[in-house]
């Protein structure tokens, strides 16, 4: 009775703060990144250069992965509770493995990783060209610090007339919406399978949360890397504009999508479970 405590920690909101400052870190680095790519790269190779970027993106969930199947295999209180004191295996439906550790890891690395950036320089000198690149002058800096002024006092009202049209002309720019239809396709499976996927090996076919962590990394992230290379490649190789490599991409993602469907006819039978598939008797 003394021992029972009502569920009501807050706790949970560190976790949420700080998933909240990681996306703020994190999410320029794709938008800006590539900005920095196009604006120093030869045009020809620059999707070499955005494959080897996205690849990167996928190779870090991949070892995220390896790194949440290890953590997994450790108990949630590790360092406080020895080990002949766990009276269950990693199997177990009550086991939970020690999550925040692969928190704490994931953080420091990310601390260690954005030092660099610190020194990138403002600009770099564009790929086939060997001028420095020129720094402003006082008389040529002054009207773009007045611009800057003159944006900041831009109204509400002027910055939606100007974005509601330009939003109309994204959305009929067809190499624009064929991304759009791209990137829900590729979500809309990736996300089903991250999420689902773990439990419905733990289920049927009776695989730890470790394992079955570790199956989805190995199986499906360094396929992905090897193709975002190898597109990187063949873009760069036949010289693919924007508009070829959007419709290749669709068509290859829909395809995709399309062979997800095969799932539906390699399930295997339900497992009996006490008081759900089968009576207690």
């Amino acid at each position: 009775t003394e021992c029972e405590q009502e569920p009501g920690s807050l706790l949970w909101i560190f976790v949420m703060v700080g998933n909240i400052v990681r996306g703020m870190g994190e999410t320029p680095i794709m938008p800006l990144g590539i900005s920095y790519l196009e604006d120093f790269a030869k045009a020809e190779n620059s999707p070499f250069y955005l494959a080897c970027l996205h690849t990167a993106t996928v190779l870090g969930p991949f070892l995220g992965l390896l790194l949440a199947s290890f953590c997994a295999e450790l108990f949630v209180d590790i360092g406080s509770v020895g080990a002949d004191e766990i009276t269950i295996a990693a199997t177990d439906a009550r086991w939970v493995g020690a999550w925040w550790l692969g928190i704490l890891i994931c953080a420091l690395l990310n601390l260690l990783v954005a030092i660099p950036f610190w020194f990138l320089p403002q600009a770099l000198v564009k790929e086939g060209e060997t001028n420095e690149p020129e720094e402003p002058s006082e008389k040529a800096a002054a009207p773009l610090q007045e611009n800057e002024k003159n944006e900041a006092k831009q109204s509400m009202h002027d910055f939606l007339a100007d974005f509601i049209p330009f939003l109309k002309a994204l959305f009929h720019n067809p190499v624009y919406m064929l991304f759009i239809c791209i990137t829900v396709l590729q979500f809309s499976a990736f996300d089903g399978m991250i999420s689902f996927m773990p439990k419905y090996l733990e289920q049927q076919f009776g695989k730890s949360a470790s394992d079955a962590i570790f199956l989805i990394g190995v199986y499906n992230l360094p396929v992905l890397c090897v193709g975002y290379f190898s597109g990187g490649l063949f873009m760069k190789k036949f010289k693919i504009n924007i508009y070829q490599a959007a419709s290749i991409a669709f068509w290859v993602s829909l395809l995709e999508y399309l062979l997800y469907f095969a799932a539906y006819w390699t399930v295997c039978d339900t497992s009996p479970v006490a008081g759900l598939t089968v009576s207690y008797q």
